[in-house]
């Protein structure tokens, strides 16, 4: 039952970068967007959105039920040691939710409209970059626990740990990949007249991602950074990495040949891989600490717990999945039947 829960960890993951990585980089792709390319976002925006975007957060709230029920000790971690990011990335939620409303159904056409667009597109790019941000501090190998050290300052114990050039690489580049999936997934809600906008802004977005990756990736190798020596010594992790580096090429070319189906899909691929190879590269030790590395499997709740958790979880799967399907379906954001 144990695998079960972290399935359904790691599945609630895939789906929140996925849906709420595009839901973020719509923001992203209309702030660098030109003043009539904003119009024209913003109103396609709005249109997938709307009847979608508070969905997206369904995922993060089960990954964070299930941390605090089947693994406290990394629940207590996370939760404490990267507390500050943490309530940023909330502050930025929430921003972000506010002005998504109200620049669409304030009934006062006025200079605050223009305040609702800045608080929409600027928090559509903080809020992913400190998410990021977070998981570079977990991976970063600059946390110390408190019961290792009391002698410790506020800056060491609390900031240091994700305030890092590493820590703000691995924002950037989650960041770039909320643009990447979003414009990927305008494409296919485009009609023909503004089509060649996403299919630019997804091969500039493509480009983008594959630098900070290369950066980042480059950046941690030179820094004698513990995750990428782990990654490195992974060859499951290596191999994937190609592989996804393989896919570049058909994911191209169905990105600037307009393919609504295909681009979805091996955009898709692309973040499976990608955190298929980060969590693969340490797991299950995925926090690392500057004293050790921390197991995810060595400190979980009691077996009666996991076997509820996990019933709990199969039970709702079975509720939520259909439903989800048949909302994107009902407004239609599943191209799968498509012709293009």
């Amino acid at each position: 039952m144990l695998y079960i829960v972290l399935f359904f960890l790691v599945f609630s993951l895939y789906l929140y970068i996925v849906l709420g990585g595009a839901d973020y980089g719509a923001g992203i792709v209309e702030l660098f967007s030109s003043k009539e390319n904003q119009r024209i976002t913003k109103k396609t925006i709005y249109r997938v959105m709307g009847p979608v975007w508070e969905a997206n957060h369904i995922w993060v709230i089960i990954m964070i039920v299930i941390l605090w029920i089947a693994f406290p000790v990394y629940y207590n971690i996370i939760v404490v040691y990267l507390h500050i990011p943490l309530t940023i990335v909330l502050l930025g939620v929430t921003l972000r939710g506010v002005a998504f409303v109200f620049r669409h159904y304030d009934a006062v056409i006025d200079n605050s409209q223009l305040l609702y667009d800045r608080m929409f597109k600027i928090s559509s790019l903080i809020t992913p970059i400190f998410l990021g941000m977070v998981f570079g501090g977990l991976v970063g190998g600059n946390i110390t626990l408190i019961e290792t050290s009391i002698s410790l300052s506020f800056y060491e114990v609390y900031i240091l740990p994700w305030c890092t050039v590493f820590s703000v690489l691995v924002g950037l580049f989650f960041a770039g990949l909320c643009a990447f999936l979003s414009s990927v997934l305008l494409i296919g809600e485009s009609d023909k007249h503004t089509e060649h906008i996403y299919i630019r802004k997804s091969v500039i977005a493509t480009i983008v991602v594959f630098l900070l990756g290369l950066i980042t990736f480059l950046y941690g190798y030179f820094s004698d950074h513990l995750f990428i020596k782990y990654f490195i010594d992974n060859e499951y992790s290596i191999i994937t990495i190609i592989v996804s580096g393989l896919l570049l090429i058909p994911l191209y070319n169905s990105i600037t040949r307009g393919r609504r189906v295909l681009s979805r899909l091996f955009a898709g691929l692309q973040v499976f891989l990608i955190l298929f190879a980060a969590l693969l590269a340490h797991f299950p030790t995925i926090i690392i600490t500057k004293n050790s590395s921390i197991n995810l499997l060595d400190a979980t709740a009691p077996d009666s717990v996991i076997n509820a958790l996990g019933i709990t979880l199969i039970i709702g799967g079975l509720v939520i999945l259909p439903g989800l399907f048949h909302l994107l379906k009902s407004f239609k954001m599943i191209k799968i039947l498509e012709q293009k």
